[in-house]
């Protein structure tokens, strides 16, 4: 599974994870700085669906946008 967050932020115009961590908090979610770095630098181990919800609302995308399958790497294990 990859992470697909800098992404999807990029295409609403999202270049640092600063400005992300201001809009989710703004929608209510208040993420440390820590963990934000977490996310847009590297992909979670977990993540709470409603933190994902506020994510996907903020990013005007799917879950599925931000997490994105990769069949070839599970065949290869």
């Amino acid at each position: 599974m990859r992470w697909n967050l800098r992404m999807k932020a990029a295409e609403q115009g999202i270049w640092k994870s600063a400005e992300m961590r201001r809009r989710l908090a703004e929608a209510g979610l208040e993420i440390s700085a820590g963990k934000m770095s977490a996310l847009w630098t590297g992909t979670p181990a977990t993540i709470r669906l409603d933190d994902l919800d506020v994510i996907c609302s903020i990013l005007q995308c799917s879950p599925a946008d931000l997490l994105i399958c990769e069949p070839d790497k599970v065949a290869a294990r």
